[in-house]
């Protein structure tokens, strides 16, 4: 019995030092902040108050939003200046993190790249092709990193639709249904500032079709192994003109693949905050409600509802995952955050908007 209790309390010991070994590995980031206007800012706050992430720097033209965080989140006063170029001048931070415009991720990245500073930016990548391009050429001509953050890149039901899918468990996918949105951006209370540029079609690239449509062209291009779509039809609805007087609030986009179509369905119209994601093969179907639970149905009398498995570190939040990236310790080339990714995502929502302005459907 004494010879057990002592093999117990070796094995206690053992696992509490390699439990303090790799947090002493773990590389917290040190960062420099591009914007304040973009509300998901408010995720990088609430690590940096917790102590997960170092702050050097926050680059915001408008000083409103300098008192206003400061204030929120016990910021130093000395971290803040009215642009990116002059807060970079005297630090070298592990990445800057893009919570701008849509629109000035590419001048984020013009002033990053050639200094060899990788780069994370909110959803999209860019407002437009064009820009995206740009960012492309960039990040390959100076070899840095440019990755994009989806909420839904962490949700765990969404893992285990993919290893799902991966698995063959659910036979040769031949449709996929995403639906992403809420009643509207302002309707859910987002702040002035977010609102001035994501309902403008030129800060954002366009409304609802930019800002949702995007979650379901990655986790198609996520699912598909990085296959870039054959053709693409879109159809664009402005329900709330009085709200949005700018840019569309719906979009239905259809995109096809050789063996399977999906379908992206991103709304300001929607009667509740959704982010589904349904995947029917030739065996099975998977639906995955929210960020946990999904329901699977493997044959006619196999259903079950349950609980998503949570995500492995590091790939169950963007900041341990981005440090993993920089550290060589995992490849994102076909991970939804990977350029490679994104840029196939900024040709299906070009194609989905020269398909509405065309009215025809867009091969590409």
């Amino acid at each position: 019995m004494k010879s057990i209790k002592l093999t117990f309390l070796f094995l206690i010991v053992l696992l509490l030092g390699i439990r303090n070994d790799i947090s002493a590995q773990q590389h917290k980031l040190n960062v420099v902040v591009a914007g304040l206007s973009h509300d998901h800012v408010h995720n990088i706050m609430n690590q940096y108050r917790k102590g997960e992430v170092e702050i050097s720097a926050i680059a915001e033209p408008d000083k409103k939003l300098w008192q206003k965080y400061r204030k929120l989140y016990n910021l130093p006063e000395n971290i803040f200046y009215s642009d990116l170029k002059q807060a970079l001048s005297n630090r070298k931070p592990d990445a800057v993190l893009g919570y701008n415009p849509v629109a000035q991720h590419v001048d984020v990245v013009e002033i990053c790249a050639p200094m060899h500073i990788p780069v994370m930016v909110e959803k999209p990548l860019a407002a437009n092709l064009a820009q995206a391009q740009r960012i492309k050429l960039l990040a390959d001509k100076y070899k840095i990193k440019v990755l994009t953050n989806y909420e839904t890149t962490w949700y765990n039901s969404f893992k285990e639709v993919y290893d799902l899918a991966k698995k063959d468990s659910l036979g040769i996918i031949r449709k996929m249904v995403v639906h992403d949105g809420h009643k509207g951006p302002r309707e859910i209370g987002c702040s002035e500032e977010f609102l001035s540029w994501l309902t403008d079609p030129v800060l954002n690239g366009a409304g609802a079709l930019n800002d949702f449509g995007c979650y379901g062209a990655n986790l198609m291009t996520w699912i598909m192994n990085g296959q870039k779509p054959i053709a693409v039809t879109a159809v664009a609805r402005h329900y709330k003109p009085d709200v949005y007087p700018k840019v569309e609030d719906d979009a239905t986009i259809l995109v096809e693949y050789p063996n399977a179509v999906g379908q992206i369905e991103a709304s300001w119209n929607w009667p509740f905050n959704i982010k589904d994601w349904e995947i029917f093969g030739s065996t099975g179907y998977v639906h995955a409600f929210d960020g946990d639970k999904l329901q699977v149905r493997l044959s006619e009398n196999k259903n079950s509802n349950r609980k998503a498995t949570p995500l492995a570190s590091p790939y169950n939040d963007p900041l341990v995952y981005l440090a993993a990236v920089l550290d060589g310790k995992i490849d994102d080339s076909h991970d939804q955050a990977s350029l490679t990714y994104n840029m196939i995502v900024m040709q299906i929502l070009d194609a989905a908007k020269r398909s509405i302005s065309q009215g025809e459907r867009i091969i590409l």
